[in-house]
């Protein structure tokens, strides 16, 4: 065989493997995390500083979740501090006979849920019940676990929302509300304790 044949055949091999390997996980019917995130104001204090970046807190943060998708970011400013990003969703948005009607993406730091109409929910009831979350890993344990991540796990994550800037410039909001839409309605998510549940 050619050798670019064997070229070609590795790198769809691996290609099959990726696929294999990030493939959703389904579950029966039913809310897999039935309650919303629990936030809890915070008063100014010292900055936490990760690498070149200070970062602000803002709230604590703690979210029990099912991942509905994953995106990776390698390139620029934002994924030196937020290399993934997690669509979850809670409620009725970690329910697989709701989900089992909706194609869910991301990209350019947001995500889109498409469906056929009737909707399987509300849009106001989409968006109360997950969000694109930007996630700023505290531990580099934590870092490689958010990257292994495949959706319809569920996860239990804790830290702070937080503001980012660094000394050049570069500055980052998080958002505090569930309920915002469009441009910084993500939130900027310090995670310092991470949970999986076990893989059925």
């Amino acid at each position: 065989m050619p050798r670019y044949l064997w070229i070609l055949l590795a790198l769809l091999s691996i290609f099959a493997w990726r696929q294999w390997s990030q493939r959703e996980i389904v579950h029966p019917p039913g809310q897999l995390s039935p309650r919303p995130p629990i936030q809890q104001a915070l008063t100014p204090d010292s900055p936490l500083t990760l690498g070149e970046f200070e970062l602000q807190p803002r709230a604590a943060f703690q979210v029990h979740a099912r991942v509905l998708s994953t995106r990776r970011y390698r390139w620029g400013r934002e994924a030196d501090l937020a290399p993934v990003d997690l669509a979850l969703g809670w409620g009725p948005m970690s329910d697989q006979a709701v989900l089992d009607r909706m194609d869910i993406s991301q990209g350019n730091r947001w995500y889109f849920t498409h469906y056929t109409l009737p909707a399987p929910l509300p849009d106001g009831a989409i968006i109360r019940n997950s969000s694109n979350m930007h996630m700023v890993p505290a531990e580099p344990w934590i870092h490689d676990e958010l990257l292994d991540l495949r959706p319809g796990d569920v996860v239990r994550l804790e830290g702070f929302l937080v503001d980012a800037r660094d000394s050049a410039g570069f500055t980052w909001t998080t958002s505090l509300s569930r309920e915002d839409t469009g441009n910084g309605a993500c939130e900027l998510f310090y995670v310092s304790a991470f949970s999986r549940a076990p893989r059925p």
